[in-house]
């Protein structure tokens, strides 16, 4: 009969409980949604058209909420300290193809340390301070950011806008009051502030009512152009910043920046209210093609309703409307009403149906093939960020989904 060395025996049965608490400390999860619908465009086009915009109905998809899949996770390091990092993927549902080119994890992808004392810190490719503490009373939560983005999504306040190389600070809450400061690296050499974003905002949430500010500012000027240019290392993506119809003659800006106020107030479990206000600004430099500060600002309002335990209504609302300026004595303005329908089959799959209207009106600028030159010509409507690539010819758009999301 074999023996067995009770020192031996003792050594590993130590080892076993040293190991298992440290192994139950840490966890990841694997998440993701998938999103898929049917739709409607009422005039469909190509960004810097003017003519032969064509309705269409299509297979559209992440109108809802995204889709993409991730991997989240922590260790608890002790004395209510834990390292944290999120990868998170976005694709097509329709095709299967990566949301962003030759990235995998192109939504999010950070590493950092959290303490409930002290705040998060995390860095990585990720959203701004400004957009996280502003986006909890944002229009899109329950209109969706494809067709209830504020046009084009100009002020940064849907999840069209992340940044690569950010740091990213936020405190823990003091009596409801939150604040968070955000650092891109542009990586220019020998020019530090090239390239560079970064953001400040606070938010305070106490019971039913809560109200949020920031603050964004992008230096992306670069030696091959402006806001969007090749050699631009904080942002990635053929839409971040979303370039639209309703931005497309500025796209060669120096700089740019965005403030925002954003607000809600629950009035019952069934009813809540929010509203939002932002002024965007995009700053010319020697390189761009439009020569004064064009100003845009925007106003929205979102009405939501729990009219039974498994159906969310909600309307809204908003009006964008620039300054005059390069020229244009008649400033560009876009309404934009939207309606909602949630019909939850469970708690983790719902269906939607979402319809948009958007009225353009007034004088914008659009840019040559080369970028070089500007002309004045009719604002044409451009709902959400959804249609960011594909606005109408016209002054005016319709948009209506019917759709599936399933979460997992």
């Amino acid at each position: 009969m074999k023996q067995y060395n009770p020192l031996k025996l003792a050594v590993a049965a130590v080892a076993v409980m040293i190991a298992v608490p440290a192994f139950a400390q840490s966890s990841v999860t694997l998440y993701g949604v998938v999103d898929t619908g049917i739709g409607y465009l009422s005039n469909s086009s190509s960004l810097g058209a003017v003519s032969g915009g064509r309705s269409k109905v299509y297979m559209n998809q992440g109108v809802w909420s995204g889709s993409l899949f991730g991997l989240t996770g922590s260790e608890d390091l002790g004395d209510g300290t834990k390292t944290i990092f999120k990868l998170e993927g976005g694709y097509n549902s329709a095709t299967g193809a990566q949301q962003f080119a030759n990235t995998l994890f192109g939504r999010q992808a950070y590493v950092g340390l959290t303490n409930n004392r002290y705040g998060t810190l995390t860095a990585g490719r990720q959203y701004t301070s400004y957009f996280q503490l502003l986006q909890p009373y944002s229009s899109p939560n329950w209109l969706s950011g494809g067709f209830g983005a504020h046009p084009g999504d100009i002020d940064g306040l849907d999840k069209s806008f992340r940044i690569n190389n950010n740091f990213v600070y936020t405190s823990p809450s003091f009596a409801g009051l939150k604040v968070s400061g955000s650092y891109g690296l542009g990586g220019v050499a020998g020019a530090t502030g090239s390239g560079q974003t970064w953001s400040v905002a606070a938010q305070y949430a106490q019971g039913p009512f809560g109200i949020a500010t920031g603050f964004m500012r992008v230096n992306n000027s670069t030696v091959n152009g402006g806001a969007w240019g090749a050699n631009s290392t904080a942002l990635s993506g053929g839409a971040q910043p979303a370039v639209s119809a309703i931005n497309y003659g500025y796209a060669t800006a120096a700089n740019q920046q965005r403030f925002a106020v954003t607000s809600g107030y629950t009035f019952s479990p069934v009813f809540d209210i929010s509203a939002s206000y932002s002024n965007v600004q995009y700053l010319p430099g020697i390189a761009s093609a439009f020569h004064d500060k064009a100003i845009f600002n925007t106003g929205g309002i979102v009405l939501h309703w729990k009219a039974l335990p498994a159906l969310d209504l909600a309307a809204g609302y908003s009006y964008t409307a620039a300054t005059k300026a390069n020229g244009i004595s008649d400033a560009a303005s876009y309404q934009q009403f939207n309606l909602t329908q949630f019909y939850s089959l469970s708690k983790r799959t719902g269906l939607y149906a979402l319809e948009a209207y958007q009225r353009a009106g007034g004088k914008t600028l659009t840019p040559n093939a080369a970028g070089t030159k500007t002309s004045i010509i009719d604002a044409t409507a451009s709902i959400g960020d959804g249609q960011n690539n594909t606005p109408s010819s016209s002054r005016n758009q319709i948009a209506i989904i019917l759709g599936i999301d399933m979460k997992f």
